[in-house]
Parts: structure tokens; C-alpha cells; sequence
């Protein structure tokens, strides 16, 4: 019993607040808004593992296979679980797609699946030669074919859901913090104050 104790407050939920969603869904963005927002430091985890091998994204699925790079990422959930100071992580798009990681995700903190269509996702990211899973005939099938595959992933992991096509970054950022307070956050930024004292900041440099 005693073992057991251990065990569960060893693992109890970090956090930390993490964002999720398929390629092009703001991710990035949109973490770094709420890291001023929330004044917390800001992590992406494809950029994470960048750091750690020495190589893009693009080389390592080149030269050791998406096997080997989804095996990175499960061991970056594994750290992100047991970091105990709270901050943002932006996850790779195809992260929560496996099982084993979908519990992972859970006990990393509260999870904001940012959601957007094949075609807004098409829109953003055709010409993008960066993204290996996009290098093919006909990319906006490829988009159709992985949403349809990763958007119950998704929706399994996610505490909220936040739509994010055709809508502006600003828009969002407040949804997600509507949510947070809704959550029990405690989020003391007043949006309405910081856009006040920036309108007083831009009259007074035109005066």
C-alpha cells in the first residue's frame, strides 16, 4: 500500500498548460501570446528535440525514420510530465496519435486541442517545404486523410476544444483564457486594461 502511495504522488498531474492540434492550427502562435499573457515560458517540443539531436525534424525523419522520432517525443512527454514549474508546451501535431502517449499528454497538465480544417490547413501551409509528412502529389488529401485519423486522438486528450480556422489569433487567445477561468485558473491579466494602456501608448507617440 505504502509503495503504491508513492507511486500516485509521484504522478499526480503536472501543471503545466499544453496545446495540441494538427499542423498549422497556431500552435506556436498562439503559445507564445499566452506565455505573455499567463507569464509563463514557452516550450515547443519539435523544437526541443531539434535541440537534442542536432537535426531538424526533416533530417532525422530522413535519416532515422518516423519510428525513431515518435520514440523522441514520448520520452520529451515523460520530462514534461515530471517538470513540476509551470509552463506552455506546444506538441507535435502527430504526438497524441499513439496510445501510449495519450495518458502521458493527460498528466501533463490541462490539455487545449486547437482545432482547424483540412482546407484552412492547406491555406497556411501549401509551399511549405519543411513539413516531411506534406511532401507528396496532393497534399490536401494527405491533410484530409490524417485529420480524419488524429482528430479522436485529439478529442481524447483535450480538456478544451478551441476552434481556430477563419478566426483571429486575438479571438482565440481569449477563448482559451475564457476556458482556463472557466477551469478555475486564476488569471489576473485584464486584457481590457493591457489593450487601454497600449491604445494611451500609441495616441501618445503620434501626439
Amino acid at each position: 500500500m505504502e509503495k503504491k502511495h508513492k507511486k500516485n504522488k509521484e504522478y499526480t498531474k503536472a501543471p503545466h498548460l499544453v496545446l495540441i492540434g494538427f499542423m498549422g492550427s497556431g500552435k506556436t502562435s498562439i503559445g507564445k501570446s499566452l506565455s505573455y499573457k499567463l507569464r509563463r515560458a514557452f516550450y515547443d517540443t519539435d523544437k526541443m528535440i531539434e535541440e537534442s539531436e542536432g537535426k531538424t525534424i526533416s533530417e532525422i525523419f530522413a535519416s532515422k525514420g518516423e519510428g525513431y522520432f515518435r520514440e523522441l517525443e514520448t520520452n520529451v512527454l515523460r520530462e514534461i510530465r515530471d517538470d513540476r514549474i509551470p509552463r506552455i508546451y506546444s506538441l507535435g501535431g502527430g504526438t497524441p496519435v499513439l496510445l501510449q502517449n495519450q495518458p502521458l499528454i493527460k498528466m501533463c497538465g490541462t490539455v487545449v486541442y486547437l482545432r482547424i480544417s483540412a482546407e484552412e490547413v492547406y491555406e497556411r501551409l501549401k509551399g511549405d517545404t519543411t513539413r516531411p509528412l506534406l511532401q507528396c502529389d496532393d497534399p490536401l488529401a494527405k491533410i484530409k486523410k490524417l485529420i480524419a485519423l488524429r482528430s479522436p486522438a485529439y478529442e481524447r486528450c483535450a480538456d478544451i476544444i478551441i476552434d481556430t480556422g477563419n478566426v483571429s489569433k486575438d479571438s482565440v487567445i481569449g477563448d482559451v483564457l475564457d476556458r482556463l477561468r472557466e477551469l478555475g485558473w486564476d488569471i489576473s491579466t485584464d486584457d481590457k486594461e493591457e489593450r487601454s494602456d497600449e491604445d494611451s501608448g500609441d495616441k501618445r507617440s503620434q501626439s
